[in-house]
């Protein structure tokens, strides 16, 4: 049904070229939204017949396309009606009574979906500082399952995902990684040997605040197989429109991260040097001491930053009630700027500072944005 484009395509040309229709006479350059519940048909399920819309929809098809080509993987991706939803289709994969490993700064809903499923399983939970490597390695040992985020959310400590991946495989450790904060663009987790790929498609690949989706990438036949089986029995099914909307999202997605990505490195330099601000995290910025090891081997990455804020609570809080272009609120990767202090919510692990507040930059003047910033920051002096 959809075009099919050589694999040695840069991943921003992919974004725009895959999941495209044939190319035939009279043929749309994008593919349709069907709404249909129901499929004719009269053979077995799942042997080239759509038969239900819980199990298929061609609306789904040109999308797991698309990310399957980003993400590097021989398998279409799968949809999820959201991030958790594809979170814990991953996690199911944990067996009973079974051991992960998980950095112990993470998603505030995989921490709540950890401890929740420890309470009624009985899974065990490991604890990791994901950038030292050697420790996190240590934790393997006995583990199912070790669950990556690289940037960690909200603290963006950066992990050696090869490494931890390979290690992973020695010890015949499932490796999950939460591809989110990076998106494909910047890390394609499958070929650093990963054996499935999370993403909240909800953030960087619809990018504008306005759907809410899920995906899962995997190489492994038997793997996909099992979430595909989860997704079907648990009716974690992603509705038509929003995936429609997610993979024309994708088409501006490089160009959204770059201009992201610029802006939030200009700003980390910017909000390095303000007197207002006690410390920046962003990955690759040299005076982070947070990120020391991490430094050496990228320059700026991403468009998340933190920074904690001179006064404590009170002065973080001050902050986001004065800003008036920046917006305050939970989620990340739309196009306009946000802000939040993360301990707001009650799940967030305390490691994370009371006074932290996570930057998600946006495509806006640069300029705007440090204005707005500086304007707050100095209000609370």
């Amino acid at each position: 049904m959809s075009s099919s484009h050589p694999h040695d395509l840069a991943p921003d040309t992919v974004v725009v070229a895959a999941g495209r229709p044939a190319r035939e006479p009279d043929a749309p350059v994008n593919p349709p939204i069907v709404l249909s519940s129901t499929f004719v048909g009269t053979g077995t399920p799942g042997q080239g017949e759509r038969t239900y819309g819980r199990f298929s929809n061609p609306t789904w098809d040109p999308l797991e396309e698309a990310l399957a080509q980003l993400e590097s993987s021989p398998l279409p991706g799968l949809v999820f009606a959201s991030g958790m939803a594809a979170v814990a289709a991953a996690m199911s994969l944990l067996p009973q009574n079974g051991t992960i490993v998980i950095p112990r700064h993470s998603y505030n809903g995989s921490l709540s979906l950890v401890a929740d499923l420890q309470s009624r399983i009985g899974i065990q939970v490991r604890l990791a500082d994901i950038a030292d490597t050697e420790a996190t390695l240590a934790l393997l040992d006995g583990a199912d399952m070790l669950w990556l985020e690289s940037p960690t959310n909200p603290m963006l400590e950066v992990a050696d995902v090869a490494a931890l991946a390979a290690g992973a495989r020695a010890a015949s450790v499932l490796c999950v990684v939460d591809n989110t904060f990076s998106t494909p663009l910047l890390q394609r987790p499958l070929e650093l040997g990963a054996d499935v790929v999370v993403h909240s498609a909800t953030k960087y690949m619809g990018g504008h605040s306005d759907v809410v989706l899920g995906a899962i990438l995997t190489g492994d036949a038997e793997l996909r197989d099992k979430l595909h089986a989860y997704r079907s029995l648990h009716g974690a099914i992603a509705g038509p429109f929003e995936t429609w909307l997610t993979l024309r999202g994708l088409r501006t997605m490089a160009l959204r991260v770059e201009r992201a990505q610029a802006n939030a490195g200009e700003l980390a330099r910017r909000l390095d040097a303000h007197p207002a601000v006690e410390a920046v995290r962003y990955p690759g910025l040299a005076t982070d001491p947070g990120h020391a090891r991490a430094a050496a081997q990228m320059e700026g990455f991403g468009s998340i930053l933190c920074i904690t804020v001179a006064g404590g609570e009170v002065a973080a809080e001050a902050v986001l009630a004065a800003l008036r272009l920046w917006t305050p609120a939970t989620s990340l990767g739309g196009v306009e700027s946000l802000a939040e202090r993360r301990r707001r919510h009650p799940g967030e692990p305390e490691s994370v500072p009371e006074h932290l507040i996570r930057l998600s930059a946006g495509i806006e003047n640069v300029e705007d944005l440090w204005n707005d910033l500086r304007a707050a920051l100095e209000s609370t002096r």
